[in-house]
C-alpha cells in the first residue's frame, strides 16, 4: 500500500507543465490541508518535470488563499537553467483562482571545502527514549507524525499561561515511517506548532503567509537518514501587529544539518 504521505502529494500529467492533484483527509489541517504537504506537493511538480537538473536547495511557498478539500491543478516551469542552477515557478490553482505559489531553485552539487557552522542541539534524549506525544483526533495531520519533545516542553495550549520563549525542541519522522526525501522534509520543515500559540499559552487564529526551506543535505545525506527521526528546533524572533515569525532547523540524528526554514505567519487576537 502507497504511504499516506505519497498519496496525499500524488499529481498526475494532464499537459506540458501541469499536474492534477488533491487534497487528502489524511493530511486535513483546521482549514484546508496541512501547510506542509503544500510545500511538498510544489516541490514534487518541480522534481516530476522532464526538464529538472539538479536537487532543491531553496523552496518559497506563498499561500494566497485557503485550499478547498478535492481538486486543484498545480503548474511548474523552468524559469532560467544555468550551468549549475536552475530557476522554477510554481502555481497550484483552484477553480481558476490561485491559492498557493512558489519559486525553487535546484543545483547540481559538487565536492568542495565544506565546514558547518550551526551546531547541533546538545542534551536532547535520544528520540526512542521519550513517549511519543499524544495526537488528538483533529486536526487530523498530526496524527500522521511521531513527535517527541523535549522533556519539560509538551505543547499546552488550553492552559492562558504566557510564556517567556517560544523555542521548542523535538524528534520526529513521518507516520508510519516512511524514509526522507526533500519532499518530506519540506513538509517536516513546517511541522512545528504556530509559536504565537506557544508563547502565549492558547488556541489562535493562524495563518502561513510565505514559508522558504534551505535544503543543506544531499541524496546521499538523506539516504543515509533513512526513516529514522530527525530532530527539529524551532523559535520566534518577533511577534507583532497581527505577524510574527517562526524560524526552524532539522538535523539529523548523526548531527548532520538538513534544513533550515523561515516563515511568516499572521495571527488574529
Amino acid at each position: 500500500m502507497p504511504h499516506p504521505f505519497d498519496e496525499s502529494i500524488h499529481l498526475a500529467p494532464t499537459a506540458d507543465d501541469t499536474w492534477a492533484g488533491a487534497t487528502h483527509p489524511a493530511y486535513a489541517n483546521m482549514i484546508g490541508p496541512y501547510g506542509g504537504t503544500t510545500c511538498a506537493v510544489l516541490l514534487r511538480a518541480v522534481l516530476l518535470h522532464a526538464a529538472r537538473q539538479g536537487d532543491p536547495i531553496a523552496l518559497t511557498v506563498n499561500y494566497a488563499a485557503p485550499i478547498a478539500d478535492g481538486a486543484y491543478v498545480v503548474q511548474a516551469q523552468p524559469l532560467r537553467t544555468n550551468r549549475s542552477t536552475q530557476h522554477w515557478a510554481m502555481q497550484l490553482a483552484q477553480g481558476g483562482e490561485v491559492c498557493a505559489s512558489g519559486t525553487a531553485v535546484l543545483a547540481v552539487r559538487r565536492p568542495t571545502w565544506s565546514a558547518p557552522e550551526a551546531e547541533p542541539p546538545v542534551g536532547m534524549p535520544a528520540a526512542l527514549e521519550l513517549p511519543r506525544a499524544p495526537a488528538p483526533r483533529h486536526p487530523p495531520w498530526i496524527s500522521r507524525y511521531d513527535m517527541r519533545f523535549e522533556p519539560g516542553q509538551m505543547p499546552r495550549l488550553g492552559g492562558g499561561v504566557e510564556q517567556t520563549h517560544s523555542r521548542t525542541r523535538q524528534w520526529v519522522r513521518d507516520e508510519p515511517p516512511r524514509a526522507l526525501d526533500y519532499a518530506s522534509l519540506a513538509a517536516i520543515c513546517d511541522v512545528f506548532f504556530p509559536r504565537v500559540m506557544l508563547r502565549r499559552g492558547r488556541p489562535a487564529p493562524i495563518g502561513t503567509i510565505s514559508l522558504t526551506t534551505y535544503f543543506h543535505a544531499g541524496p546521499a545525506q538523506l539516504s543515509a537518514q533513512a526513516d529514522r527521526h530527525v530532530l527539529g528546533t524551532a523559535r520566534g524572533l518577533n511577534f507583532r501587529d497581527g505577524y510574527f515569525d517562526q524560524s526552524a532547523e532539522v538535523w539529523g540524528d548523526d548531527g548532520t544539518l538538513l534544513a533550515s526554514s523561515h516563515q511568516m505567519v499572521y495571527f488574529r487576537e
